[in-house]
C-alpha cells in the first residue's frame, strides 16, 4: 500500500524564526514560501513548515499512496482512526491523515508529481552533511 516516504511536515507556531533556523541547517532556502506554508526539498522528500500545525502533535510523516481513497479505507480496516480526511491541498495532490492504534498520526499523500531527482538539491550543503 505504502511506495514510500514523500513529506514530513512540523508545527511552526512562528513560521519566520522556523524557516530561518531550517535555512540555516539546511544551506538553502525553501523552494516554496507561503504564510500557510512553507516546503524545502530536501534530497527530493519534503520538508514542511505549518503555522497552524499542533505542536503537541508533532511532525506528522506522510506517506505516498497511488490511491489515497482506498489506502484511507484500508487503514481504517486495519484499526485506524481518520483524523483528517481526504482532501485536494493543490495541484492534484491529495492527502488524509489516520491515529493508528498506538496513537501516532499518519499521513497519507497521492502526489501524481512526486519523482526523486538524479541530483539532489542542496546536497552537500549545511551542517551534518
Amino acid at each position: 500500500m505504502f511506495l514510500g516516504l514523500r513529506t514530513v511536515i512540523y508545527p511552526a507556531p512562528d513560521l519566520a524564526a522556523a524557516k530561518a533556523w531550517w535555512s540555516s541547517v539546511l544551506g538553502f532556502e525553501p523552494y516554496f514560501d507561503e504564510p500557510f506554508y512553507v516546503g524545502f526539498n530536501v534530497g527530493g522528500y519534503e520538508l514542511s513548515l505549518d503555522p497552524n500545525g499542533d505542536p503537541a502533535v508533532g511532525p506528522v510523516t506522510y506517506w505516498g499512496v497511488r490511491d489515497v481513497d482506498v489506502a484511507l479505507k484500508g487503514v481504517v480496516a486495519a484499526g485506524a482512526t481518520v483524523r483528517q480526511a481526504v482532501q485536494e491541498v493543490g495541484g492534484g495532490i491529495r492527502v488524509a491523515a489516520v491515529v493508528e492504534p498506538s496513537g501516532a498520526v499518519v499521513g497519507l499523500i497521492e502526489n501524481p508529481h512526486f519523482v526523486l531527482p538524479d541530483t539532489l538539491p542542496g546536497e552537500g550543503d549545511g551542517p551534518g552533511r
